[in-house]
């Protein structure tokens, strides 16, 4: 096995504003695990509120590069945990080693990953797209811009209703209201039937990620679904979630990679919770990991080439929010590197 990795910083095509910030360009880890000819790819983007930057992704990956490179890889979940014990503190780099091992591993079986776990392609979602916050004219020209089926709307502001019901004047399609953790009880409880009347499909991640005591409450009381995202970062946060959320996003970077994501899929399964997986604006290497996923799933927000003015790879393709994929095997990718998208 040898490991190759490279950082990168891809611009957006509109400046991206959630209620924690504002960026420009989302930094990101690229892996390759190459192995008698064969080359798989993973990816991890840098988050500033996890404290995982690039720069420490590749550091660790250096420091144990000869652990890395001397595993016999027979299969990814026993690699999985194996660098789940090799980096314990960086669950980053454990996902792009793990998106990067399963492209490997699909590409030594000669399958797309989503035949290899038996998934029907015809039951997957579509994805929605994401507006971030901005002046609300704004706002509503972002959506103009972009004809779409479903949109995720980032809110969090002292204007939620206003930007909501300016957005929903000037479109029929579906409407999902993410918070990112910006309310409390007492705002959620006055803002959720208003916007159920506005026909917004559900909320994400309403309250603060350990105000479990304030969900309970939200989700008796609430008239929408309730999806848990900050809240539901590893498998074990999937059964704390029955009765304060109605479904959980998962994230690969996040979980650590398609191992754990595949686990919490099939527990939410026996919890009766919705799943849905959501991006953190990867190119289209992480959003490909995605993409063979998306059989097993209710919802997937899996937007993050769409957002972004420079992508590494190709191989995915988007028709109003149904996504398309090679029949290549693993990913289904080819890397190019850095370009910039038309």
């Amino acid at each position: 096995m040898q490991v190759r990795h490279q950082n990168f910083s891809l611009k957006f095509r509109h400046a991206f504003t959630i209620s924690k910030g504002t960026k420009t360009h989302q930094p990101t880890f690229i892996v390759e695990l190459e192995q008698a000819g064969l080359v798989g790819y993973g990816e991890a983007p840098a988050i500033a509120y996890y404290n995982i930057p690039v720069e420490k992704m590749a550091e660790d990956l250096e420091a144990k590069r000869s652990f890395v490179e001397k595993f016999a890889f027979t299969d990814p979940e026993r690699y999985w945990h194996y660098l789940h014990h090799l980096f314990p503190q960086n669950h980053f780099l454990v996902c792009a080693l793990d998106i990067a091992a399963w492209d490997l591993w699909g590409k030594i079986k000669k399958q797309p990953l989503w035949k290899l776990w038996k998934g029907d392609w015809s039951k997957c979602p579509v994805t929605d797209y994401t507006i971030g916050i901005d002046p609300v004219e704004k706002m509503v020209a972002k959506m103009k811009e972009k004809p779409w089926p479903v949109y995720k709307i980032k809110v969090g502001t002292a204007d939620d209703m206003a930007i909501v019901r300016a957005l929903r004047e000037n479109t029929d399609a579906t409407l999902r209201v993410d918070a990112n953790a910006a309310w409390d009880v007492e705002t959620a409880l006055a803002l959720i039937p208003q916007l159920a009347e506005l026909g917004v499909e559900f909320v994400e991640q309403p309250l603060a990620k350990d105000n479990w005591e304030g969900m309970k409450v939200l989700y008796e009381k609430s008239s929408l679904p309730l999806y848990a995202d900050e809240a539901c970062v590893y498998e074990s946060d999937v059964e704390r979630c029955l009765h304060h959320f109605h479904g959980i996003n998962i994230k690969l970077t996040k979980c650590s990679g398609i191992t754990p994501a595949l686990r919490m899929i099939s527990k939410a399964r026996e919890l009766d919770l919705k799943v849905m997986l959501g991006c953190m604006n990867e190119s289209s290497i992480g959003s490909a990991a995605m993409a063979q996923m998306l059989p097993f799933i209710d919802h997937v927000d899996m937007d993050g080439p769409l957002l972004l003015e420079e992508d590494l790879a190709t191989g995915i393709t988007y028709d109003f929010g149904r996504i398309s994929i090679t029949d290549d095997p693993g990913l289904g990718i080819k890397y190019t590197g850095l370009y910039t998208k038309p």
